[in-house]
């Protein structure tokens, strides 16, 4: 039978919360459900109130106005250690003085699991984080990857119904973070568990969640699919946020589409036409000068102001655009479908 909404051991559902500190409101009336076994993700910058949820969520923060339910059972007033969630902290949090088999056991220990039983359980979780021969080393002793995973293996082996990580892959260099964006995905499915992922980067939240809820200003932007967020952003904010957009304006909508209200293009929905290229029938065709053009590897970002004066981004295979095309006229075109109607939420200047 299929489970309803909230009935999951990891289901978190959060009804009308609302957190200020003093006069500062850092989270607004917020209506969420995280449905058990999900990789989740709050996403948005620094100030959202991404953070303040997850502290709530964990009970390190108390809402102002609201419930916070954990399979359906109210923990609004529960202490963090009543709470059958853990979580992960960017700096890990590892004990110095202890090895690595230690650390992981430490959780057990203070719950006076058996010394047999907790060697065992952290053993296996060791191996799930593909650790085992690790375990008479110090912190000191690993690489920052490594210390990663001794962090969730701590935090898994007490088996909770819901782990929370708050941006755990900062401190990581780029090719290590990828890495950990990859072996952390795999660990959620493996351990099953509902994962809840606080990032400000857009390319984690859409490579390793099954859903991700976009915050600004302490308010829920959206909340959807990887692909539904980036490919139907509901606001400007989103469609600027995650990834590169553009925005047209109402004005400038009903210029370019014939359409009212705020629209948003993705820079590789739009082309440059060459000499010899033929306009689609459903396409909207306009002109411009080519302002500046950035290489970014494999592609390239070609910035065109239309005669208008909107500047869009378009982007390009790298091959035979350079600095050198600036000044240079142009043709954009794009299928009129891939103009997408947003809530123009961003303040103007």
């Amino acid at each position: 039978m299929a489970r309803t909404r909230g009935d999951g051991p990891g289901t978190i559902e959060l009804v009308r919360v609302r957190k200020t500190f003093d006069d500062v409101v850092a989270v607004d009336d917020l209506d969420l459900t995280i449905d058990d076994g999900e990789f989740f993700s709050l996403l948005g910058p620094s100030g959202s109130g991404k953070t303040t949820v997850l502290r709530m969520i964990a009970g390190f923060e108390q809402p102002t106005a609201g419930a916070i339910l954990l399979g359906g059972q109210d923990v609004t007033g529960f202490a963090p250690y009543d709470r059958d969630v853990n979580t992960v902290f960017q700096d890990y949090a590892l004990f110095p003085h202890m090895t690595v088999q230690e650390n992981v056991e430490y959780g057990l220990k203070v719950k006076k699991v058996r010394r047999s039983s907790r060697r065992h359980r952290a053993g296996e979780m060791l191996e799930i984080m593909r650790l085992s021969g690790y375990g008479s080393r110090r912190p000191s002793q690993l690489s920052g990857g490594q210390r990663q995973r001794v962090a969730l293996a701590r935090a898994l082996v007490n088996e909770p119904r819901v782990l929370l990580l708050d941006e755990p892959l900062g401190a990581l260099d780029l090719k290590l973070r990828e890495e950990m964006q990859v072996e952390l995905r795999t660990i959620q499915q493996e351990v099953g568990i509902t994962f809840v992922f606080v990032t400000h980067d857009q390319g984690e939240a859409l490579s390793m969640s099954s859903r991700v809820a976009v915050f600004s200003h302490g308010q829920l932007e959206q909340v959807g699919t990887p692909r539904e967020i980036y490919e139907h952003p509901a606001t400007s904010f989103v469609a600027g946020f995650v990834g590169t957009s553009n925005l047209l304006d109402d004005d400038a909508s009903q210029r370019l589409l014939g359409l009212s209200g705020a629209h948003t293009i993705r820079p590789e929905r739009i082309r440059l036409l060459s000499p010899d290229s033929t306009a689609l029938a459903d396409d909207v065709v306009t002109n411009g000068v080519i302002a500046d053009v950035q290489y970014l590897g494999a592609d390239s970002r070609v910035h065109v102001v239309l005669d208008g004066g909107l500047r869009l981004a378009v982007t390009v295979a790298s091959h035979g655009w350079t600095d050198a095309d600036n000044g240079r006229s142009v043709t954009v075109a794009w299928r009129r479908d891939d103009a997408l109607a947003v809530v123009d939420d961003e303040p103007s200047e």
